[in-house]
């Protein structure tokens, strides 16, 4: 097994947050060899925000992603951006309120994120829904496994929100499928 998964929005939007949790739960507690980049602009809010993670049973011998199996995006401007590096057979996973993509030929999966993640109160956690989801999409990391680099990663104060948001955004997957 090899997954190749390529991240991309908005500086603010947790990217690099969601490639950094993907590839610490995948390599700490689904056993996996792992690889993380990331890569923002020089805006701290509103520039372009991108992180790969390339998941695998054996040892990877090049440390980022050639041709993405999954392109998860939060902006119109990612898609645009990053759409080249996805197989031709690869999977498109976007935030349907904000990316919308009529002409694309290949499988897309969307979830209106950053709407659950204000329902539950907080917007930012939008990219905690989004793991979720991706979790419930590829089948590629146990849901347990993401849960636990969540916790590792997220201030303790804000746990809870951030297992609901993962939670949600799993369900959503599981009930749209």
């Amino acid at each position: 097994m090899k997954a190749e998964v390529k991240f991309g929005g908005l500086g603010g939007q947790g990217i690099i947050t969601m490639g950094f949790i993907l590839a610490n739960a995948a390599a700490i507690y689904d056993g996996k060899e792992c690889v993380f980049t990331q890569d923002y602009s020089a805006e701290a809010r509103g520039g372009a925000s991108t992180s790969e993670v390339i998941i695998a049973d054996e040892k990877i011998d090049y440390p980022h992603v050639s041709k993405a199996d999954y392109l998860v995006v939060m902006s119109m401007s990612a898609y645009k951006d990053y759409v080249h590096k996805l197989k031709d057979d690869g999977v498109i996973i976007v935030d349907s309120d904000l990316v919308h993509l009529p002409d694309e030929k290949r499988k897309v999966y969307g979830i209106p994120a950053t709407k659950i993640a204000e329902k539950l109160g907080n917007p930012i956690v939008a990219n905690i829904v989004m793991l979720g989801f991706f979790a419930g999409v590829t089948g590629i990391i146990e849901p347990e496994a993401l849960l636990k680099g969540i916790k590792d990663r997220v201030p303790k104060r804000f746990w809870e929100l951030n297992e609901r948001a993962f939670r949600e955004g799993l369900e959503y997957a599981e009930k749209n499928l």
